[in-house]
């Protein structure tokens, strides 16, 4: 039986009902990263425990007692989330020998909750990099691809998922790091509402509180699996149509053609569904807060260095001259940057009272060669390290929910991705969306040809 070709529910199923175990289940995504990992560089790191944790769900389905749905089902932990069992590297020199005791709360929450965690996947340096490479494991490979980069920072989550290493996977997101990755590889990705999924208990946040955890899923099921295993609570969505706003360019930042073309299809697609839909600019400017954005990190590689004396023998060049650039901003200067997010979030959370989901692009261009930084080109316009990102960061900054997933792929087979942000706190509203447009435009059994 080919199980990575199931979706999460189906898995679910199938271990509710016994057509396999959880030990079965593990074996086989064993397998598949043992034959397809040494080409994707995905998972730097295997949880020695995950065969006695798959027994023991076994055990558990055995005698009636199983933990829940996510019972038995692997899933694979981003290398800067600690997990008890496993190293945990933040893809960095400074923490090449750092084996953490315990789980931070998402990764307590998914155990809790029967998940067996199979092992750790690439991040780069500080998970700081649009796209996957670091000096500990090199590069990760996008599967439908593997001369291309599956983006980043969550780039070995997304790419062991697209070729079915295994069926779930936990990441980050502070500024688009499950979002756009999802987009290259054909997978769903959220980043939640901020505080749904708490993040106590791991490395020191770069980004205050603009980073959360990420889900990510083939299918929307998988997604919601997960969420409803590790939110702080149920918010059902509403029933009827959104309000929906498709906005598939911001101001002159170029966007791949294709890419703008299928986000205005995703349009149409969402008003056969019964939504309203209208096309526009985004009803905010968001430059102010994304320059504070930006000015966050290097206040938090300050932080960090302050923490480990060794911080700039061990950090990339580039990270140790942005904490120095971080160590030169006063406290009137960081609570300037916190008051200008706080401003934002306030604008935000006021438009979202006319207009219940905005699309964008997940990304505006498509993957590019694996080993090198940013797309320098987009549409023939250079573009900077963040041309690619233009349309996910601001999502973090307010926030609010952002939710991709796939659309029709590009002529030359690459999948793209739509990003869907709503109000705070209405993850489920989005997944409610999404799993309507995989019904009516299903993505699930488009599989690279490496993973096939």
């Amino acid at each position: 039986m080919s199980l990575h070709r199931l979706t999460a529910d189906e898995l679910a199923a199938g271990l509710a009902e016994g057509r396999f175990s959880a030990r079965d289940l593990l074996e086989h995504c064993l397998s598949r990263i043992f034959r397809l990992d040494p080409v994707l560089n995905a998972v730097v790191a295997l949880d020695l425990g995950a065969r006695r944790a798959a027994d023991a769900s076994d055990e558990r389905r055995k005698a009636g007692r199983p933990l829940g749905p996510l019972d038995g089902l692997p899933v694979t932990v981003k290398d800067n989330l600690l997990t008890d069992g496993c190293p945990a590297t933040w893809g960095s020199p400074l923490f090449r020998d750092y084996w953490p005791k315990h789980d931070e709360a998402p990764v307590a929450r998914l155990r809790a909750a029967g998940a067996i965690l199979i092992g750790k996947t690439n991040t780069p340096e500080f998970a700081l990099r649009g796209y996957t490479d670091n000096p500990l494991f090199g590069a990760t490979r996008n599967p439908w691809n593997p001369a291309l980069t599956p983006g980043g920072s969550s780039g070995g989550a997304a790419a062991g998922v697209a070729a079915g290493l295994a069926p779930l996977a936990l990441g980050t997101d502070g500024g688009g790091s499950t979002r756009r990755p999802a987009g290259h590889v054909g997978a769903v990705g959220l980043k939640p509402s901020l505080g749904r999924i708490p993040r106590e208990g791991g490395f020191p946040p770069l980004m205050a509180d603009c980073e959360t955890v990420g889900l990510m899923a083939r299918s929307v099921s998988g997604v919601r699996l997960m969420f409803e295993a590790m939110a702080e609570d149920a918010r059902p969505a509403p029933p009827g149509p959104s309000r929906v706003l498709v906005v598939e360019q911001f101001g002159a930042a170029p966007v791949d053609p294709a890419i703008a073309e299928r986000c205005r299809e995703a349009g149409a697609w969402l008003q056969d569904l019964g939504h309203a839909v209208a096309y526009g600019p985004l009803p905010f400017r968001i430059d102010e807060a994304m320059a504070a954005w930006s000015a966050l990190t290097p206040v938090g590689l300050a932080r960090l260095a302050a923490d480990h004396p060794r911080f700039f023998d061990l950090a990339a060049p580039d990270f140790a001259a942005q904490a120095r650039e971080g160590q030169a901003v006063s406290a009137a200067g960081y609570a300037r940057l916190i008051e200008t997010l706080a401003a934002f979030r306030a604008v935000s959370a006021a438009a979202f009272e006319t207009v219940d989901v905005i699309v964008t692009p997940s990304a505006a261009a498509q993957p590019w060669p694996a080993r090198e930084a940013f797309p320098p080109v987009i549409d023939g316009q250079p573009v900077g390290p963040r041309g690619h990102a233009v349309f996910t960061a601001w999502v973090n900054a307010c926030g609010h929910p952002g939710l991709a997933t796939p659309v029709r792929p590009a002529d030359d087979g690459l999948p793209v991705g739509v990003q869907l942000v709503g109000a705070m706190g209405s993850d489920e509203r989005l997944l409610d969306i999404a799993a309507q447009v995989e019904a009516a435009h299903p993505w699930a059994d488009r599989w690279p040809e490496m993973a096939a």
